[in-house]
């Protein structure tokens, strides 16, 4: 990856266009071919870009009519489009070069299959008495996250989300309307299970006689310290 930081103006030329005054950027040359375009606020995002494939073209101020003060043009073509990004540079503050290497990718932590694997061994969360039956509970229609039962040694069917929405209440919708033909398992009853729980997936889930339980990933995995809150 090239990291160059430089006194330039940009000009997207394409199926839209778009130019950035002169200003101190920082410009990043990726090994895929896409080029981005920084400044020092505007959070993540790049003020502009080209996305990969696509070929960077330097070019001398000698080589060709620029305006007065440029000192070499970038040009980066789009291999797909006749997109152009030109960036053109009055002056070059910092120049640098690093093999990143091969990147392993995010690995994600408090994902559903952490949730699920959390709460199959504290299934006591659901309520004393619970016991599991397992997790993955294969149906015609997909797998349950857990089948338990509950002090009463009645089925009970938990669907897991992060963030439980609408969708979710109508997927154990369904699995409840299946499991309920099942003379060994019924009566089902429903449990959605979520870190967040949005007000018109709950009011739904109660309309439909299935509880809703709010999940604290922390505690659950054993980080949250109960004792030094302040609340």
């Amino acid at each position: 990856m090239r990291l160059v930081i430089a006194r330039c103006s940009v000009d997207y030329v394409g199926r839209l266009k778009a130019h950035l005054p002169l200003a101190t950027r920082l410009l990043l040359v990726k090994a895929d071919g896409s080029v981005l375009v920084h400044s020092d606020g505007g959070s993540y995002k790049p003020l502009n870009w080209m996305s990969p494939p696509a070929t960077l073209r330097v070019t001398s101020a000698e080589d060709i009519d620029v305006e007065v003060g440029v000192i070499e043009q970038w040009t980066v073509q789009s291999a797909k489009t006749d997109d152009r990004l030109i960036i053109n540079i009055h002056e070059q503050l910092h120049d640098t070069s690093h093999e990143l290497g091969q990147d392993p990718g995010l690995i994600k932590d408090g994902v559903e299959a952490d949730l699920q694997r959390l709460l199959a061994d504290q299934i006591e969360r659901l309520g004393a008495g619970f016991s599991l039956i397992r997790r993955e509970y294969f149906t015609a229609i997909g797998p349950v996250d857990i089948l338990a039962r509950d002090a009463d040694g009645s089925t009970v069917a938990i669907e897991l989300k992060r963030r439980g929405d609408i969708d979710g209440v109508e997927q154990l919708t369904r699995y409840l309307e299946l499991l309920n033909r099942d003379p060994l398992l019924a009566p089902v009853r429903g449990i959605f299970a979520a870190q967040q729980i949005k007000p018109q997936a709950r009011v739904l889930a109660t309309d439909r006689g299935i509880d809703c339980i709010t999940l604290d990933y922390d505690a659950m995995r054993g980080v949250d310290d109960i004792e030094s809150r302040l609340f």
